[in-house]
């Protein structure tokens, strides 16, 4: 059968369209074979993950891409990190979700004498946990360069940003420039997320507090080592918390946590090695920013508690040990005390202070033997005593509650962005295993802003706030 054509296929005045078409057509063509061809729509995505599947590496950059780009509706993220959190995350998908996250904007660089020196830790979050304010320069004392970048705190958890932040004058806003000037004549600093660096991180982070995805592991995984990717490291030492106060309240789960983040960080290239570490109680005796402060430079000084010097001790010495300047651990925690006990931390903590914006004679002073805390830091306005229910013993300290009870006082936020009170805080006044008598107002002083919340302490419909269930107390009998 012949094929009669009447009409061409163009004719003269379609002419000019055909380099349009053939343009169109090639780069359509190209596009499929570079990936770069968003085949799927954001619901289409959000429809996969929710139904279970795996998404691809093309798919979960355009994700990302989107969201750095603003280009994505925030009920759209919201639901993907809800997807996220019911369905999980192959190990292939968390890899490639931190490497697209990371490379969501700049990645830093160092000169190539710190190479095998560039460290830094990351802590799972904890109530009183100020590990970070001394393990950075007792780090930097020992030669290494540590560029720490925090966060602030969120729930019950306190940032090592708003403790800082409690010392007039510190600056955490700081140019890369700035932070390479800071780590050549200093050795550390710790300083917030630059605009530049991970602005991926910067959106999902806000976002999940709101969404309660918070203890979604590809998520936690994703926002932590793409931060320490981003940061150029030779190393990272994670302390990982499990227990009541912790994101993570089971051993087992902490330890879920613990392989993939090593995992994930191991596949950027970096050494990464972990610490399982309890986290029921406090950290110290402080909780409250610029009470904690105060512990941390009584640490540097020589007079810190055991229970935070062994976690300053113990990280810095995993990491020590990580990059070869030490054969084994215990050597790798003699140096790290020698550095705190030693003086050498104490100085590098003045210098970074300096660096960070302190005025020169208030960094001195807080580091000085003898000094008045509270003619540079806020005092709180009003402090009070909670007084001992009964005869007993001291035999816990209930952690996660006493972070809640300082978080309604002021001391921590609720939502990214919300401001927070550095006088507000608690001071253990006992010890586990301490005898105590009734009556005595010896077991724990508050410290607060507002006299009103007094009625909150002491009010009888609030009895989750009363001494004996915040410092857990066995009572004496008379069979003992």
């Amino acid at each position: 059968m012949a094929l009669a054509i009447n009409k061409p296929f163009f004719n003269v005045t379609d002419c000019c369209l055909v380099p349009f078409f053939f343009l169109f057509f090639f780069t359509f063509l190209k596009s499929i074979g570079s990936g770069t061809v968003d085949m799927l729509s954001i619901p289409d995505l959000i429809k996969k993950k929710r139904d279970g599947g795996a998404l691809s590496d093309e798919e979960i950059k355009a994700f990302i891409q989107r969201v750095t780009d603003k280009t994505i509706q925030d009920c759209q993220t919201g639901a993907m990190l809800m997807a996220i959190w019911q369905k999980g995350m192959t190990d292939k998908e968390i890899v490639t979700l931190t490497k697209e996250m990371m490379s969501s904007g700049e990645v830093m660089s160092w000169p190539k004498e710190w190479a095998g020196l560039v460290v830094d830790k990351h802590s799972t979050g904890g109530v009183g946990d100020k590990v970070s304010l001394v393990l950075a320069p007792a780090l930097a004392a020992c030669g290494y360069k540590v560029p720490m970048i925090s966060g602030r705190g969120l729930a019950h958890t306190g940032g090592t940003l708003d403790k800082l932040e409690s010392i007039p004058g510190f600056n955490i806003q700081q140019s890369t420039d700035q932070i390479k000037n800071i780590l050549d004549s200093v050795g550390c600093c710790i300083v917030g997320q630059t605009e530049t660096l991970v602005p991926a991180d910067r959106v999902l982070y806000g976002m999940r507090d709101v969404t309660s995805t918070v203890n979604s592991l590809p998520l936690i995984a994703g926002s932590i080592i793409s931060k320490k990717g981003a940061e150029s490291l030779s190393a990272l030492v994670l302390d990982v918390k499990f227990g009541r106060a912790a994101l993570y309240k089971d051993l087992d789960s902490a330890r879920e946590l613990a392989q993939l983040l090593v995992k994930v960080g191991n596949s950027l290239g970096m050494r990464t090695g972990a610490a399982l570490s309890s986290m029921d109680g406090t950290i110290g005796r402080c909780v409250g920013n610029s009470l904690e402060v105060i512990e941390c430079l009584e640490t540097l000084k020589g007079k810190g508690p055991d229970d935070l010097m062994e976690l300053v001790t113990t990280l810095g010495g995993l990491l020590l040990k990580m990059t070869g300047s030490v054969s084994d651990l215990s050597e790798g925690k003699k140096k790290i005390s020698d550095a705190v006990i030693g003086g050498a931390a104490l100085s590098k903590f003045q210098a970074m202070m300096e660096k960070q914006g302190v005025d020169s004679e208030a960094a001195r002073a807080l580091c000085s033997t003898d000094t008045d805390y509270y003619s540079i830091l806020r005092k709180s306005k009003h402090q009070i005593k909670l007084e001992t229910p009964a005869d007993g013993e001291v035999v816990d300290v209930d952690g996660m509650m006493l972070a809640e009870v300082l978080h309604k006082l002021g001391a921590g936020r609720s939502k990214s962005g919300e401001s927070v009170n550095h006088s507000v805080g608690a001071k253990l006044l006992v010890s586990l295993g301490q005898k105590v008598q009734k009556g005595e107002r010896s077991t724990m002083m508050l410290m607060f802003r507002f006299a009103k919340l007094r009625i909150l302490l002491w009010s009888r419909q609030d009895p989750p706030y009363e001494a004996a269930r915040l410092v857990g107390i066995r009572h004496v009998t008379s069979s003992g």
